[in-house]
């Protein structure tokens, strides 16, 4: 379980996070959504042990994500990767790969991968020549190295058309199959219904709903009630 107690964070005297509490069951689907520099990514950033909040704490798994033994279970992919772009596909996640040491996979399971997101056919070309669409699979790729247990996507269905979309869905559908736990960003609300099992809503650092889609929009559509929602917190 993914368990966020209190946590907050501020930047240049302004409170980005504000004492937010969470927790994510096991072997869910978990979408975290909210407005534009509402605190989605700098939460994101805590729970994987990135930046450290002013107070509060994270657990995954019971463990800090900051300790060794968390870290290989942990699968990131921020909302904007950035690449070497004179590697190719298959080189970069090499490079990514053995940065977990004995904890990443064999080579074949790397091109399983590749294939896993759709760009396999690419594995050899400079990444330079990948289109946005194409560096969003290989920064998907890359989250997928080491196997993790707990898998944390910021905006991952940005930049990828209706068909990529669709592919990156069932692919989170069949991880969750697998026992992972996922937990993504998306301002795709579509997409968030069609594949979470439960959602979590900041609005200015604060957590303002935490529970199931279907009890949240009350016969509205999600899209619908997530507008009222804001504009209710925003008065």
């Amino acid at each position: 379980m993914i368990e966020i107690k209190s946590i907050s964070k501020t930047y240049d005297d302004q409170k980005v996070v504000d004492n937010l509490s969470l927790s994510v069951p096991r072997s869910t689907v978990f979408g975290f959504l909210g407005p534009n520099g509402a605190g989605k990514t700098t939460t994101v950033k805590i729970v994987v042990g990135i930046n450290k909040p002013d107070s509060g704490s994270v657990s995954i798994n019971g463990q800090s994500p900051t300790s060794p033994v968390a870290r290989k279970e942990i699968g990131f992919m921020p909302e904007e990767p950035h690449f070497y772009d004179q590697l190719t596909g298959l080189e970069f996640i090499e490079f990514a790969n053995k940065l977990f040491g004995d904890g990443g996979s064999p080579g074949k399971d790397l091109k399983d991968i590749l294939g896993r997101v759709g760009i396999y056919d690419a594995r050899n070309k400079k990444i330079r020549t990948y289109s946005k669409g194409m560096k969003q699979r290989l920064g998907f790729a890359q989250a997928l190295v080491n196997n993790p247990k707990y898998i944390f996507l910021d905006e991952p269905l940005d930049g990828l058309d209706p068909v990529g979309r669709l592919e990156i869905k069932t692919i989170l559908q069949n991880l969750k199959e697998e026992g992972k736990t996922i937990f993504f960003n998306s301002h795709i609300l579509s997409d968030v219904e069609s594949i979470c099992d439960n959602i979590g809503i900041i609005h200015r650092g604060k957590l303002i709903y935490s529970g199931s889609i279907s009890q949240f929009r009350n016969g509205l559509s999600l899209e619908e009630k997530f507008v009222e929602t804001i504009k209710s917190h925003t008065r």
